[in-house]
């Protein structure tokens, strides 16, 4: 089971890595998770630099892809070679957008008219692009998830897992990074987050 983040250079570390730091939380016999770049190695809107783990050829063959958000997101969607490279698809794939990373699934026509949830920076061009934009962290839809705000990465994540394993691996992996004596609340309102989606298949 492999799980993609895509990264961007401009890259919004808590994006990528809050995502990440939770997946690996998965202890399961080929569960995988990588930050997937466009080059070998990419620098954070911070100046973090990471080298990839994965090839966006190897994201587009993942069994899941959370598109990560940066500073050069509307860059990245106006990058018309860049993006024929992303070939994404729900119908095999789970989808989640991170903020900004929101736009680029709207501009890959993967959204259609479905409501989804961003940040307040990006919404005008998510809207411009012609997307509801609910005011919200978390919303999914079938197979496609997005989420608002940087710490709302903890909810793709969760999201992912619960649908992925199962919920009591999702609790798990929220219950192990959150903070101590806010544990079970930070559980709670993780799975009240994701649970109303997690019916939904397509």
């Amino acid at each position: 089971m492999h799980i993609a983040i895509l990264t961007f250079d401009g890259f919004n570390e808590l994006d990528s890595l809050v995502a990440l730091g939770i997946l690996s939380r998965v202890k399961r016999p080929g569960w995988r998770v990588s930050i997937a770049c466009p080059t070998p190695r990419v620098r954070s809107m911070n100046g973090v630099v990471l080298d990839a783990q994965a090839d966006l050829r190897e994201a587009s063959e993942a069994d899941a892809v959370i598109v990560g958000s940066g500073i050069k997101t509307r860059e990245v969607a106006a990058d018309a070679a860049l993006m024929a490279r992303l070939r994404l698809d729900p119908a095999r794939q789970l989808l989640g957008a991170q903020c900004s990373g929101t736009l680029v699934l709207a501009k890959l026509g993967l959204l259609g008219d479905l409501p989804a949830c961003t940040d307040l920076t990006t919404r005008p061009w998510v809207e411009e692009a012609g997307v509801r934009v609910l005011e919200q962290p978390f919303v999914a839809h079938g197979n496609v998830a997005t989420a608002g705000g940087c710490l709302a990465s903890q909810y793709l994540a969760t999201w992912l897992i619960a649908r992925l394993v199962d919920e009591q691996a999702a609790r798990e992996a929220v219950h192990y990074v959150a903070p101590v004596g806010e544990k079970d609340l930070y559980v709670r309102r993780a799975m009240t987050k994701v649970a109303p989606f997690l019916d939904a298949r397509v």
